[in-house]
């Protein structure tokens, strides 16, 4: 795995074809979209940002939402044409773009693979019919299965989505599902446990006592476990909590994020990290499509700019770090003697471990990664 950070580019694409019930992303439902003026303003936005960045080589650009495969690819190639012609392209630039089956048609992905894509994730989320219909996805399981086969068919590097611990789940339903996916899969996949995230649908019917069925935190942390044992057997190491890949094949994107790169993030509510004259910051866009829009006209695309601390870069590298099954270098927390005591008590709990000069969660604390990284970060 690359342990240089990297620089790449976040690209925000706000619209979907309805809202999944389970969804806290910015997205949105519209029935018109004028793509000339989006096409503008991200070309803008990217010029901006590139002369601020200037000389950087981008390592990766990743297209998310949303749904970014109801871009139209004119769309897709000026915002690549433009980040191109703003900042140098590494040799093996990694050009990511997500889908949904829905908007799946082979001329449509050709398209995005001439314009420059060259890897997808695919978001089949669930392999039955009835479990996605719960989960609010537009898809029926053949079509997903006959979406991801284009992708497979189209593009140099594959993935997929998919969401366990669901309502009514069992073990063994389970095993069936991660048995299927495995076959199905290429040389990446994401796994994610259903979390009832505040401001959803979910959280709504939740509240009400409506999200019945969900397993309990045993059954979870039992699947969590049965999601390691198999991808790692199927030779796709989870190299993240909840990505699996085999060796060389890593989302890069993602490691900029979690190896505490920087990134540009264009579009509405897209968030990006940028270190300017030794200074890093936290970026934050307008969330709402129309206010990002008017933000750019106006000549900056970002709502918030905020000058991180060195505690607060430190409190990043750490809560992104630890999210990989190599962790972090010890000598990142050099500026924090006091984390000292709070890393042997939970050495001692085997939670978490040092070697060879990194501090990583052992197989036991990564399920707890959250609780771990309360009192690391306390």
């Amino acid at each position: 795995m690359d342990e240089r950070p990297g620089f790449g580019l976040y690209v925000h694409w706000p619209f979907c074809q309805a809202k999944c019930p389970y969804c806290d992303f910015n997205s949105h439902v519209a029935s018109k979209i004028d793509h000339s003026a989006w096409v503008s303003a991200y070309v803008d936005e990217i010029r901006r940002l590139g002369a601020e960045t200037e000389g950087r080589v981008l390592d990766s650009v990743f297209f998310g939402g949303g749904t970014p495969s109801l871009m139209a690819p004119e769309t897709v190639d000026a915002i690549l044409t433009q980040a191109r012609s703003v900042w140098r392209p590494s040799n093996s630039m990694e050009i990511t773009l997500e889908a949904n089956p829905t908007s799946v048609e082979a001329g449509k992905f050709r398209a995005f693979r001439d314009a420059g894509v060259n890897r997808v994730s695919v978001g089949l989320q669930a392999l039955n019919d009835p479990d996605l219909k719960a989960l609010g996805r537009l898809h029926s399981a053949e079509e997903g299965r006959r979406a991801f086969g284009v992708a497979r068919d189209t593009f140099e590097r594959v993935s997929f989505d998919l969401i366990y611990a669901r309502q009514n789940q069992s073990m063994e339903a389970w095993r069936s599902e991660l048995d299927e996916a495995l076959a199905l899969a290429a040389d990446h996949v994401s796994l994610y446990q259903l979390t009832v995230e505040p401001g959803t649908v979910f959280a709504e019917r939740f509240a009400r006592g409506g999200l019945r069925g969900l397993p309990d935190e045993d059954v979870s942390a039992d699947m969590y476990a049965l999601t390691q044992d198999m991808t790692e057997a199927a030779g796709l190491i989870g190299y993240e909590t909840s990505n699996h890949a085999a060796p060389g094949a890593e989302s890069r994107h993602n490691l900029i994020y979690w190896q505490n790169g920087d990134w540009a993030g264009v579009g509405p509510g897209a968030h990006g990290r940028l270190s300017v004259n030794g200074v890093r910051y936290a970026t934050e866009a307008p969330k709402a499509p129309g206010a990002w829009l008017n933000a750019v006209r106006e000549g900056a695309g970002q709502e918030v700019r905020t000058r991180l601390t060195d505690l607060e870069v430190l409190e990043e590298r750490v809560m992104m770090g630890l999210r990989l099954r190599r962790g972090i270098a010890v000598e990142a927390l050099d500026g924090r003697p006091d984390k000292v005591n709070y890393i042997n008590g939970l050495s001692e709990s085997r939670l978490l471990e040092i070697e060879n000069g990194r501090l990583r969660l052992t197989d036991a604390g990564r399920p707890l990664l959250n609780a771990v990284l309360r009192e690391l970060l306390a």
